[in-house]
């Protein structure tokens, strides 16, 4: 069984007078241990299929299982608590707190967990700070982070509850391409040396190439899913083209 199962996964928005069918019958499987970039432009649906990856949004239609669990039939709480169990999210603007430190940021996903005392806390949040090396930033505020250190952070972060998957959604979008790299390189490891299933929305072709799958997609539907990078570029050209 594959960690992730989509099968026929349609979303359609309702905006009274127009309906906008963001997610068109896509299917796709995911295995524990991937690494997959999802590309496309603006509207393709990459966004939409991330969130419906991430338990963030329910499916219109279609069938969505996240190891062997049904996820298309359940309500918000249980979608809540999949995310805490399975999922760890990074996104482009780090969402940090910006009055609490670097090690209090990191703790916060587990004071929504039971059983887990004010030290288990500690001393798990310096384990993931430890492992994205930020052990001598631990008491800094977000302010004084550079951009690099602060998506660390967020990386910690998502991992705290020890995830089966991370998700990126433009993780490197407001970086520079030196830091973009470390980041990039951070993903590589956690995925070759952790066995953390990695998932990671972008544009920059840069980032995708460092995957060992890419999914496109366009108008609402996956075009290519291909471990030949060079195959996947070539559909975002055709789309160009097409566009």
């Amino acid at each position: 069984m594959a960690l992730i199962e989509l099968r026929d996964v349609w979303k359609i928005y309702d905006l009274g007078e127009v309906k906008v069918e963001a997610l068109r019958g896509a299917s796709l499987n995911i295995e524990q241990g991937e690494y997959v970039a999802l590309m496309g432009p603006s509207g393709s649906g990459k966004s939409t299929l991330m969130n419906t990856l991430g338990c963030l949004d329910r499916p219109t239609k279609g069938s969505y299982l996240l190891a062997g669990e049904e996820v298309s039939d359940m309500s918000r709480d249980q979608r809540a608590r999949i995310r805490n169990q399975r999922l760890g999210f990074v996104f482009q603007n780090f969402n940090l707190l910006a009055r609490t430190s670097a090690l209090e940021n990191v703790e916060l996903p587990l004071l929504y967990s039971r059983g887990v005392t004010a030290r288990q806390r500690r001393k798990r949040a310096m384990e993931k700070l430890a492992l994205v090396g930020l052990s001598d930033r631990v008491h800094h505020h977000p302010t004084q982070l550079s951009g690099g250190q602060q998506q660390r952070v967020a990386i910690a972060r998502a991992l705290i509850n020890e995830p089966a998957i991370l998700m990126g959604d433009e993780p490197t979008g407001n970086l520079d391409s030196r830091t973009s790299s470390e980041i990039i390189s951070l993903f590589w490891r956690l995925n070759t040396e952790q066995r953390i299933t990695v998932i990671l929305v972008t544009h920059d072709q840069d980032v995708a190439r460092h995957a060992r799958r890419t999914v496109v997609l366009r108008d609402g539907q996956i075009v290519a899913d291909t471990t030949d990078f060079k195959s996947a570029i070539a559909s975002l050209h055709v789309e160009t083209e097409l566009t």
